[in-house]
């Protein structure tokens, strides 16, 4: 379980990680409430996490590319 786990985390989108450094909320405390609105809303808030997801990775994709003067 633990692999499972640290692969998880390794690999994961890091949704929950991200949004809680930035409220300044520990991550788990994030993915167990995540969790809970899953459950009680059967799992709309997926949709939510996915396009956090995308966003994340388009705004990562966006800050990596260095620009310099000649890229007008």
């Amino acid at each position: 379980m633990e692999r499972l786990r640290n692969y998880l985390e390794h690999r994961g989108f890091e949704v929950c990680s991200r949004s809680g450094e930035r409220m300044g909320i520990a991550p788990g405390v994030v993915r167990k409430y995540f969790i809970y609105i899953s459950f009680l809303t059967f799992g709309s808030p997926v949709l939510i996490y996915f396009f956090a997801a995308f966003w994340l990775s388009i705004k990562d994709h966006m800050n990596s590319r260095k620009r310099s003067v000649l890229d007008i």
